[in-house]
């Protein structure tokens, strides 16, 4: 009875943010979706492209059904599912991202939490595990990428949240308001630090 609710639980979790990765990119230029918005080149497409590589890998690989989809081997990893190259547009990226949902929802409902995969990049003694850890691993996965997409998006336009339906027009007056709050707060608390 738990691991059905554990499973219904985790996936519904995963799709939620999912969505929530996907709705990052909405209405943003072409450029603004690929530019690097951190030192480390970190940007909202290239996030999208990862977390589909991480998924097709982690429900297809790990549990012997590869992806579909063309992926270099894990070895060979270089950092190019961490942006688009000129040559790929975002509904192709956006595309691989909704097709790796369809073949993880089916690992996702045809196996039990039980199952045993195998994860060839974890180190030694865990690279055999079950579909539960994988579920909670790239949920973990998911969830991360999403916050640094919801972060790069507030800098962006200041747009913040985590479904298009929540959203709330932005009080610039207010918001400003709240940040001068903890920004006296901060400078109040750091002769303490001396």
């Amino acid at each position: 009875m738990i691991d059905d609710f554990a499973k219904v639980d985790l996936h519904g979790r995963l799709r939620r943010d999912r969505k929530a990765l996907l709705w990052k990119l909405d209405g943003l230029s072409e450029y603004d979706v690929r530019r690097p918005l951190t030192a480390t080149g970190t940007n909202l497409l290239g996030l999208v492209k990862h977390v589909a590589t991480v998924e097709a890998r982690y429900f297809g690989e790990v549990f012997d059904r590869p992806s579909p989809e063309p992926l270099p081997r894990w070895q060979d990893h270089d950092g190019s599912d961490l942006w688009a190259t000129e040559d790929e547009t975002r509904d192709q990226i956006i595309e691989f991202y909704r097709r790796t949902w369809d073949h993880s929802d089916a690992t996702i409902n045809e196996l039990p939490l039980d199952a045993r995969g195998h994860v060839p990049w974890w180190q030694e003694p865990c690279p055999n595990t079950n579909l539960f850890a994988v579920m909670v691993h790239v949920l973990g996965e998911t969830i991360r990428h999403a916050g640094h997409a919801d972060i790069l998006r507030e800098g962006l336009d200041g747009r913040t949240g985590l479904r298009a339906e929540h959203e709330k027009q932005i009080d610039e007056e207010a918001r400003a308001a709240y940040r001068a709050k903890i920004e006296q707060a901060a400078r109040s608390a750091a002769p303490i630090e001396a």
